[in-house]
């Protein structure tokens, strides 16, 4: 098959699909209607399929539309990725590092210690996304990403993406519950005596979240959710409101200014502890920039 198209075409694909309509899909990608109209015909003969059905209230994508129109709007997300990546280059940077940290990392410890590594190092720029421990150990095992932060300890996972791990920081999960409540004269207890009231969540899709309900679920209890949040920082204020109970790292509490501020209560079971780890495929393998941060990355956990 001769596939003969550009973005051009792509852009005013995804236009059409979005608007249901040729014209105003012309209009949005600045081509007159005959000159779309054509586009449209060529790409359909260039992949040997229709990708839209015609009908009286517009245009709809057929089943091989609908699968153009995923894998077009990765291509422009990935696109979007690459200028953004190269963006700092064109402000005079002259090296950048990819790095993955799971949301404990990305909200408590790397502000403060990417903060100080870029002071030092004007010249770099680091790409920092938040992803689960998980995704991250895979990430870095396939060389999508150079650096991670992971809550993850070596297991089977691990051992089998072929990355190795490097102590980062020390934490530990603690239950955060509002100044007046039950629980807040105790000075530790079992997740199974917190699961009676209903708890502040970060928002699902974190890895604190999928922990907490698994924990739950391990139990054979379910997890009374009141309110998910953004941050630790809007969890410790939805618990210190009144609004329920809350699960933080015990990190994500240095600093906090708030007007009513939670009790705090030890959370007494072994997983409690979460410490977080380095993730690196093959140091040697690593660009210097990114030696460089591994390097401050771990001497911080020392401090």
């Amino acid at each position: 098959m001769s596939l003969r198209y550009d973005l051009t075409d792509l852009s005013l694909f995804v236009a059409i699909a979005e608007a249901g309509n040729l014209t105003r899909a012309a209009e949005r990608v600045h081509l007159a209607p005959s000159s779309a109209s054509h586009r449209l015909k060529l790409l359909e003969e260039s992949l040997g399929t229709s990708l839209f059905e015609r009908r009286a209230r517009g245009l709809s994508p057929t089943p091989a539309g609908q699968a153009l129109l995923r894998h077009a709007r990765q291509v422009f997300a990935r696109l979007e990725q690459m200028h953004a990546e190269l963006a700092p280059f064109a402000r005079g940077v002259r090296g950048q590092v990819s790095l993955w940290a799971n949301t404990h990392a990305t909200h408590t410890f790397l502000p403060d210690d990417l903060a100080e590594f870029l002071r030092a190092h004007p010249q770099v720029s680091v790409s920092l996304e938040e992803h689960t421990s998980p995704d991250i150990v895979q990430a870095v095992a396939k060389g999508e990403v150079e650096l991670g932060v992971v809550a993850e300890s070596p297991g089977e996972s691990v051992l089998e993406a072929g990355v190795r791990l490097l102590p980062y920081r020390q934490d530990r999960l603690v239950l955060v519950v509002p100044a007046a409540h039950a629980l807040a004269v105790r000075a530790g207890v079992r997740f199974a005596e917190t699961l009676d009231y209903p708890f502040v969540m970060l928002h699902a899709g974190s890895a604190i979240h999928r922990f907490t309900l698994q924990a739950a679920a391990t139990l054979g209890r379910p997890l009374d959710v009141r309110i998910q949040v953004r941050s630790f920082d809007a969890v410790c204020r939805m618990v210190g409101a009144g609004v329920g109970i809350g699960l933080v790292p015990r990190s994500a509490l240095a600093g906090l200014n708030l007007r009513e501020p939670p009790g705090l209560v030890e959370l007494d079971e072994p997983w409690a502890r979460r410490d977080l780890q380095l993730c690196v495929r093959d140091e040697a393998a690593l660009s210097g920039f990114a030696r460089e941060l591994l390097t401050a990355l771990a001497a911080a956990g020392l401090n």
